[in-house]
């Protein structure tokens, strides 16, 4: 399952376009990545749960599903239900085995074979899989006892001495056992389904793993998810068929310049960059260090554009922007 009904507000206006998921990424909706992964560990039935632009999200996820040859299932959420109550949404399609849960609004390189190992071998009725909490942030904490139980999170549970802390991923495995602790209504399957769980004596599992992980839930981080793709900080055969770079070689003598064959690039550029497919980037306009241009974007003569995201559709005019995403209808988001 693919969590997918989040409203994604940090992100407006851009998420009164895209649902969250649903957002370009160097022309590839977001969902793409995490659907390339999942398939490539052997992932044959996906999932998702929609509530904000349901349509869209919907469409958006059943043409994903259909390009990886995917089987797809969908369940809307005319009220929200947090990750616990989506979660519980899709039981009658989850509950036959162990199932994957991912949320849809993150780019994880995760190896999901080796996690299912993991929770597997731990006999857990879950897992959360856990990454090193990254330097400067201050998401809630996943505590781990030194048998790699979860024992706490975001300070739910008792405080055991010689507890570890970890960044969570936002990747479950539910065993069918888990499955006793959901509730009724809207609830958080951290803060809720968890805490219950333990009290009917369940163990969750603490999978502590490594990889490229990002949060594109804010402005910043979104802008810098397109600036680690261009600077090749992403490992994208964790996520095959789904790189962005596949149907746009890079240009001879320039560095990390990749150009689609039906982009026209007529002004300058340094790059790293990417210019995607029908886009146009007019003589007189100049492209610096990672800038995307996206599908049927326009970047006219005289703009100067230097770590910015032009979003698919945008009309970008003379100016000097600068930790910009530029999306259509005008919008200039700053994200520096």
């Amino acid at each position: 399952m693919v969590l997918c009904a989040g409203l994604g507000t940090r992100l407006r206006p851009l998420t009164e376009r895209w649902p969250k998921p649903a957002v370009p990424l160097l022309g590839r909706p977001l969902l793409r990545y995490a659907l390339a992964g999942l398939r490539a560990a052997g992932v044959r039935e996906v999932g998702i749960n929609t509530h904000h632009l349901s349509q869209v999200m919907e469409a958006t996820a059943r043409a994903e599903c259909a390009r990886l040859g995917l089987g797809f299932t969908a369940v809307h959420e005319p009220v929200i239900q947090g990750t616990g109550g989506g979660i519980r949404g899709l039981r009658a399609f989850l509950e036959g085995g162990d199932a994957l849960v991912v949320n849809g609004d993150v780019l994880f390189a995760c190896d999901y074979a080796a996690v299912l190992a993991s929770h597997r071998a731990s006999k857990a009725a879950a897992t959360m899989v856990l990454l090193p909490m990254p330097e400067g942030e201050t998401y809630n904490a996943v505590e781990l006892d030194g048998a790699k139980r979860v024992r706490r999170i975001a300070g739910i549970g008792p405080a055991v001495p010689g507890l570890t802390r970890w960044h969570f991923s936002g990747v479950h495995v539910l065993s069918p056992r888990a499955w006793a602790a959901f509730g009724a209504g809207p609830e958080d399957v951290n803060r809720d389904v968890y805490p219950r769980l333990w009290a009917q004596g369940g163990e969750v599992h603490g999978a502590v793993v490594s990889g490229a992980w990002s949060d594109l839930g804010t402005p910043q981080r979104y802008l810098a998810a397109h600036q680690q793709l261009l600077f090749g900080q992403v490992p994208l055969e964790a996520f095959p068929g789904a790189s962005p770079f596949d149907e746009a070689p890079a240009r001879p003598a320039l560095v990390r310049v990749h150009v689609h064959p039906s982009a026209r690039l007529d002004g300058k550029v340094t790059g790293p960059a990417w210019v995607g497919p029908g886009a146009v980037v007019e003589a007189g306009a100049s492209l610096g260090a990672g800038v995307s241009v996206g599908p049927s974007a326009t970047v006219r003569a005289g703009a100067q554009l230097n770590r910015c995201a032009v979003l698919d559709g945008a009309e970008v005019g003379p100016g000097l922007y600068e930790d910009r995403i530029l999306a259509p209808g005008g919008v200039s988001l700053a994200a520096g």
